[in-house]
């Protein structure tokens, strides 16, 4: 699986003004909810916050990979965010984060949304992957970057 697979440049928001974890939960379930016209963007908010409950999805180095599974939707949908500054996300480094690529997967794929994660916590290890995410200030810098 290719990142662009799952990601598309409209699904890409650089230098977000994100202020809290649940704000920032909501901005990706918005930005989701535009690609899934069928799925209330409420819906994905809730799988979200759900997932997060079970523990942080903040993996450390300033990322966060929040994920949930929905009814209704027949492909995984990634959304990736940069926001300045970073914020307190409960990562497990306690850093604030700034890097967030989010994951929907249909509900019945609980296999192949391991992978995807994998692939991106992968692609998220790269130090120069992450000094470039960081530095990009518009939306296509930022797609252009992640998917290499």
């Amino acid at each position: 699986m290719e990142i662009r697979d799952i990601l598309t440049p409209d699904c890409t928001s650089c230098a977000v003004q994100g202020t809290s974890k649940k704000r920032i939960l909501e901005i990706i379930s918005q930005l989701a909810a535009q690609k899934l016209p069928d799925i209330d963007q409420t819906d994905i908010l809730t799988s979200l916050l759900s997932r997060e409950k079970l523990g942080s999805t903040g993996i450390g180095n300033g990322i966060a990979l929040p994920h949930g599974r929905l009814q209704g939707i027949d492909k995984v949908l990634a959304i990736l965010i940069t926001c300045k500054p970073a914020i307190a996300f409960d990562a497990i480094d306690n850093c604030p984060v700034d890097i967030f690529f989010a994951i929907l997967v249909p509900e019945e794929q609980a296999q192949g949304h391991l992978q995807t994660l994998a692939t991106i916590a992968t692609r998220l290890s790269d130090k120069e992957v992450l000094k470039v995410l960081r530095k990009c200030e518009t939306d296509g810098q930022l797609y252009e970057a992640i998917i290499g």
